[in-house]
Formats: structure tokens, sequence, C-alpha cells
């Protein structure tokens, strides 16, 4: 499994909403000069996220864009899975039931359950929160 750009820069998206949550709707460009990333690239990730319900949206003078819930009620799994779609680590484990018709013979299936547990144990237990405290205690900028 490897993390796209698109799912890395989208967490980087909702971190920085995050940290700016007093701040009112904040725009992409702003978003875009803090994180380093091209505006252009956020505008393909915003809709993923707005469909979703993630984010809020204010259009206008004032506009843009801020989280729809506190941080600490976004988990990196569940972003993760906006953006990159399944987290499984093969194909067969992406949709439930598992139609693989060598599943019942697979010697290695129980291999790849196993780490599908842990991956989504693990990433459904980071919230945004997390990380933005975990960088507070560092004292400095969040960087993924």
């Amino acid at each position: 499994m490897k993390i796209s750009t698109k799912g890395r820069y989208a967490l980087r998206l909702l971190l920085d909403l995050g940290e700016h949550r007093g701040d009112g709707f904040v725009s992409l460009k702003e978003i875009a000069e803090r994180q380093d990333i091209s505006k252009k690239y956020l505008e393909q990730i915003i809709p993923i996220l707005n469909k979703t319900g993630v984010l809020r949206t204010n259009r206008g003078a004032q506009g843009g864009y801020m989280l729809a819930r506190t941080p600490d009620k976004y988990t990196v799994g569940e972003i993760l899975r906006l953006t990159e779609g399944s987290l499984a680590p093969v194909a067969c484990l992406e949709q439930e039931p598992n139609l693989c018709e060598r599943q019942e013979s697979c010697a290695t299936l129980p291999v790849w359950r196993g780490l599908y547990r842990v991956i989504n144990d693990y990433l459904d237990n980071i919230t945004l929160q997390d990380i933005l405290d975990q960088e507070h205690e560092k004292g400095g900028d969040y960087v993924i």
C-alpha cells in the first residue's frame, strides 16, 4: 500500500484548517502558500472533501473553507479512505464480502487480513487533533 500525493495533501489541508480553525473561513490560497502545495492541486482535492461533508464552504470576499467538525472528530483512516479509496493491501479485500474464488484455499489470505486489520486499527485511532497536539508539544509546524 502506498499513499498517494492526493491523500497526503488532503491530510495536510485538513490539518491546516484544524490549526487555523479560530480564523473562520480560510482561503485555498492561504493554505496553498502555508503548505507549499499548488492551489490547482488543492482545487482537485476540495470536491472530494466537500461532497462528503468534511468541509464547510463559504463563497464571496470572505469565502473559504473550514472543518465541518472539530479536529478530534476526524481520523486519518477516514481521510485516507475518502482520497485513496480502500486501504486494503490486496485487491481481494477491497470488497465485502470477499468474492475471490480462491479465498477458501488461499494460504496467504489470513496474512493480508491481519495486515488490513492493523492498518485500519492504527489509522482509525489517530485524529487530526492528535497530530496537532503532537506538533504543538514539539513546538513546530507539522510536516507530512
